[in-house]
């Protein structure tokens, strides 16, 4: 294969597989997220190489994609590796792999282990459909606005988050999921203080506060209930119509019920248009 990526370890050596080991060794040129790291994951898996060792991470992810290129199609093999896991989900790569299928370069695979998988397992909440949602906003209002489009989803959903931001994460969350929907800390995973947290989220809150939160961190939070968009919609029109019941004119009520949902005034006042065509 003229390239290849591969999964590498979490945190415990004993997980590289046969194949990655051998794809090492046979490597003509290794592009390696972080190299001191790569040299130690070759020491801890005693597995030697000859290859060329390139860094290959955000920063220069854009002008090392062109070299590779270049050199795949000069015949070189090229093997990618991230730090932990799989290349290209939340780390470099996705670049260098889309550009390569254009040119029409040979590449492959070599699977491994996933953070992803492993905390959706680890949860214990449902797994038959869940949706991977990469690392969260590092400002507050930035994830209140993605958790804001994730509000109704109704699959399992996997963040990653640095352990300095979850709780301040944690909080956000809880301000538009609300404080008992299910969820999981994952920290740490495959490595010697490996932990699991699970509760509603209020728990996971409180736990975050009172701990301090070290290592890798996977957030896993369970799907909205079955319809809950067409519910919460219902919700807000009886609400509007409510506030105008008692006095306060529409405009008045729909900023007022935005707030109480905490969502933008746009979505309720849409809400209560569809309510006033269907009533017509």
């Amino acid at each position: 294969m003229a390239l290849t990526f591969a999964a590498t370890p979490l945190g415990n050596p004993g997980d590289a597989s046969p194949r990655l080991k051998a794809a090492i060794e046979n490597a003509s040129i290794i592009a390696a997220e972080d190299s001191r790291r790569f040299h130690r994951l070759c020491s801890d898996i005693e597995t030697t190489f000859t290859a060329r060792v390139l860094s290959f991470f955000e920063g220069n992810e854009e002008s090392r994609t062109r070299e590779l290129l270049d050199e795949l199609q000069n015949g070189t093999s090229v093997l990618v590796v991230s730090d932990a896991g799989m290349p290209t989900i939340s780390d470099p790569g996705f670049r260098l792999m889309r550009d390569a299928i254009a040119l029409g370069i040979e590449v492959g695979v070599i699977p491994g282990p996933s953070a992803v998988v492993m905390a959706v397992a680890l949860s214990g909440l449902p797994t038959d459909r869940f949706t991977f949602e990469g690392f969260l906003p590092r400002a507050s209002g930035a994830r209140i606005s993605t958790f804001e489009k994730l509000r109704h989803e109704e699959r399992t959903m996997v963040f990653f988050e640095a352990p300095h931001r979850l709780g301040d994460c944690l909080g956000d969350v809880i301000k538009v999921f609300g404080a008992t929907r299910g969820g999981a800390i994952c920290r740490e995973m495959t490595k010697h203080y490996e932990e699991t947290i699970r509760g509603d989220l209020g728990n996971l809150s409180s736990w975050a506060d009172t701990h301090e939160v070290l290592g890798e961190i996977t957030l896993v939070i369970e799907g909205a209930s079955k319809d809950s968009a067409a519910m919460s919609a219902k919700e807000m029109v009886a609400r509007v119509f409510e506030y105008e019941g008692a006095g306060m004119d529409r405009k008045g009520a729909i900023a007022s019920v935005a707030q109480e949902f905490g969502i933008a005034k746009r979505l309720v006042y849409a809400a209560v248009v569809d309510a006033n065509k269907m009533s017509t």
